[in-house]
């Protein structure tokens, strides 16, 4: 197994996804993270979105988080050893008030990660634009597509 500091983010989201539902936790990866993976990198983003597909259980995330070394600062939780850091968000995972209905499976070396598929990432990042004007967001969609 690979340390954490040597995961890419995609191996570091499959790493706490896989360990999460090995102790019941539902999550989706969703954001910057997914942009990040699915234009292999072009965009860089330094935090993983975790939506719960469920509902949020803070003590069970806490605790899985801390056993994987991950200490909760605020919102989030951060590790010694990786620069990427790591937020809980409740769900169910959707776009606006539409729900999310594919969810894609992808199997790396430290374990399987369940990520919201490109044309929902898509669409995140054009509602993003169309509602806040962020232009990042736009040229993130673009990536993706």
């Amino acid at each position: 197994m690979k340390s954490i500091g040597s995961m890419t983010q995609g191996e570091l989201a499959a790493y706490i996804d896989s360990n999460l539902r090995e102790s019941g936790v539902n999550v989706v990866l969703s954001g910057g993270a997914c942009v990040a993976i699915y234009s292999n990198h072009q965009y860089v983003s330094k935090d993983l979105d975790f939506i719960a597909q469920f509902s949020l259980d803070p003590k069970k995330i806490a605790s899985v988080m801390k056993s994987l070394g991950f200490m909760p600062k605020g919102r989030y939780f951060y590790h010694p050893q990786t620069s990427y850091f790591v937020e809980f968000i409740s769900g169910p995972p959707s776009v606006g008030r539409d729900p999310i209905q594919e969810i894609q499976v992808l199997k790396l070396e430290t374990g399987t990660i369940r990520i919201i598929s490109p044309t929902d990432c898509v669409k995140d990042r054009l509602a993003a634009f169309y509602h806040w004007g962020d232009r990042q967001a736009l040229a993130q969609a673009v990536l993706v597509s």
